[in-house]
């Protein structure tokens, strides 16, 4: 299973044991982020060169949210204008989310994977799977929206 194969479990090698540290999630029951080489439908559709893809999509748009955010301010735009920030941390939350959670939200609505090089996909053939891929997707998507909508709202009570 993708939960277990994603991970990178310390050996006697004192250097995989600071890798799985770094890279472990929280407590909640979310596997770690690590070095996947399986498909498991509604869990895990990305392997370890699509989920650097994300990271790296993830951080530019951070970068990107960031600098709207200051341009906005130093700009002095009404406060209700402030909100639009919302749809570059949408972006952005989603980019993370689908790292963290090793699951791409437009393979999954495509009903692929790909645990190869960034670009290469195979085709999910069980229609239950990609139902349960399908929902993954929509779930990241609207926890996306969530942070991107606390992000606006929070840009609107900026007290500056």
């Amino acid at each position: 299973m993708c939960a277990n194969s994603c991970a990178i479990w310390p050996t006697d090698d004192n250097s995989e044991v600071a890798i799985a540290l770094a890279t472990s999630r929280p407590q909640s029951g979310a596997p770690p982020i690590g070095a996947g080489d399986e498909y498991e439908s509604g869990v895990c559709n990305i392997g370890p060169d699509e989920i650097a893809h994300r990271l790296t999509l993830a951080h530019v748009g951070l970068l990107i949210t960031l600098g709207f955010l200051v341009l906005l301010l130093v700009t002095h735009v009404p406060l209700v204008a402030r909100f639009s920030v919302a749809l570059p941390a949408w972006g952005t939350a989603v980019a993370y989310l689908q790292a963290w959670r090793r699951f791409c939200v437009a393979f999954g609505a495509l009903g692929v994977f790909n645990f190869g090089q960034v670009g290469s996909r195979e085709r999910v053939a069980d229609p239950r799977q990609r139902a349960r891929d399908r929902r993954r997707a929509l779930e990241i998507v609207l926890l996306g929206l969530l942070a991107g909508v606390v992000a606006g709202a929070s840009a609107v009570l900026l007290p500056i």
